[in-house]
């Protein structure tokens, strides 16, 4: 007879054994959580508490996880749409070169807090000038756009190394007004595409903060896995940070 623990039972009855997140993105929010709980004054007991709370809650909202576990199915990006240059059209979107006249609009969307991470140095971990990164001979820049042409955002293909086939991806709505309505998505999208067609890249990465939950999920759900972490990477704020760094393999 398979005895199993409590922790595997309240699971089973939830319908978790099933779970397709990674197991370092697991470690990642747990690593942030513990970070921030050191700070609070947590001790071992706290711990227990605080998973029992956590099991209670999600038990409580056992209809929320089933349905959320539909969302975060990977997406794929289809082969077949043609997007061999600039200017990229999608349902909502379009994406057009960078222009001289985008740059104080660029300048404005980097103060905010989500905008540093776009020009953060990966090398030094120091945010680098706007105008050192927009006419770095490796960077390739799309400027997002709604249909009206009204800028939304920015994409990013950066250290773009056409000997290795790869480059990293940044992207960012720097909008706060357009955000969470699912533009980052579809823009990414449409960016893959390019890289595919146009730039005949093998493999993109990308770096993000440990903090950035939605960024991650959005990544693994456009096929992004996990490629390892790198702790104390980055530090602002008064504290370090760590950075994932996820990769894509193009077919």
């Amino acid at each position: 007879m398979t005895v199993l623990s409590i922790k595997e039972v309240r699971a089973a009855d939830m319908g978790l054994n099933d779970s397709n997140i990674p197991d370092k993105t697991i470690e990642t929010l747990a690593r942030s959580f513990f970070r921030d709980s050191l700070d609070y004054g947590f001790k071992k007991i706290d711990y227990l508490r605080f998973v029992n709370a956590i099991l209670d809650i999600a038990m409580k909202n056992s209809g929320a996880l089933v349905e959320n576990s539909h969302s975060s199915q990977h997406l794929t990006v289809a082969g077949s749409q043609q997007c061999c240059k600039l200017p990229l059209e999608g349902e909502r979107l379009l994406i057009r070169n960078f222009t001289p006249s985008d740059l104080d609009l660029l300048k404005q969307w980097m103060e905010d807090v989500v905008g540093r991470e776009f020009v953060l140095s990966r090398t030094t971990a120091k945010t680098m000038n706007v105008e050192d990164f927009v006419h770095h001979d490796c960077c390739i820049l799309g400027i997002i756009t709604l249909k009206n042409g009204n800028p939304v955002g920015a994409v990013a293909y950066c250290d773009h190394n056409s000997e290795q086939h790869r480059a990293e991806l940044r992207k960012i709505i720097g909008d706060p007004s357009q955000r969470r309505m699912g533009y980052a998505r579809e823009a990414t999208q449409l960016w893959i595409q390019y890289c595919r067609q146009f730039l005949k890249l093998k493999k993109i990465y990308l770096s993000t903060l440990n903090t950035n939950i939605r960024n991650i999920k959005l990544n693994e759900e456009l096929g992004f896995q996990v490629e390892g972490i790198l702790r104390n990477e980055v530090f602002f704020d008064g504290r370090f940070h760590d950075v994932l760094r996820m990769g894509l393999f193009i077919d």
